[in-house]
């Protein structure tokens, strides 16, 4: 499978990368740096807010997902995240690929029937303004029609760790383990992603994976 990929050398995309290379996919990995994530994996550098560049670099591929994340220098990410997506949205049209994933977060997922985890007392308010980018973008996904998208939205924790390939997928649901941790590697993280991009078994849905 040919995939490209934007956002691949952060902590997440560098692991999305490495899983399917592993797998034996052709990965096209894409970042404003343009360096390599994987030795072996070719690279190049582009920028997703770019629709006619992400059409150059997709068509052809069988998918492309996503590990962009918002905007990190202070300022209030919704519009610049939203409007990132709307452009590799509309690239991935223009190529005529029609399969797109996408890491997201885990503040929306949801601790009960339509209540937010990001919207319960305690929660982190340095994290709040990148919670509600990653809800802004997965309503702006479930507007669309004719792209089979999938987002992916980790554990509340996801960190550098240990490839177990033992895990749990979920919904919208918010997953704990038993002593009430919500966490994942990014390696393990990744397994799931590259088992959805071969599997597509949550097309037009939200998916969540956690220990």
């Amino acid at each position: 499978m040919k995939l490209v990929l934007f956002g691949a050398t952060g902590m997440v995309g560098s692991r999305i990368a490495t899983e399917a290379s592993a797998r034996g996919h052709q990965v096209l990995a894409v970042s404003r740096s343009g360096q390599s994530p994987v030795p072996g994996v070719t690279a190049t550098a582009a920028d997703a807010t770019d629709p006619e560049k992400v059409a150059q670099l997709a068509r052809g591929a069988d998918a492309v997902a996503s590990a962009c994340v918002p905007p990190r220098d202070g300022s209030d990410p919704r519009g610049p995240f939203l409007a990132l997506n709307e452009a590799l949205v509309a690239g991935v049209r223009a190529a005529g690929v029609g399969r797109l994933l996408v890491v997201g977060g885990a503040g929306g997922l949801e601790v009960a029937p339509g209540q937010a985890l990001s919207d319960q007392p305690g929660f982190p308010e340095a994290y709040l303004p990148e919670a509600h980018a990653h809800r802004d973008v997965l309503a702006y996904y479930r507007t669309l029609d004719l792209l089979d998208w999938t987002y992916v939205s980790p554990a509340a924790e996801i960190a550098p760790g240990t490839r177990t390939g033992r895990f749990r997928v979920g919904g919208d649901q918010f997953m704990t383990d038993d002593q009430g941790r919500s966490l994942i590697s990014a390696e393990d993280y990744a397994v799931a992603f590259v088992d959805e991009l071969e599997q597509d078994a949550h097309p037009r849905a939200r998916m969540s994976v956690a220990y």
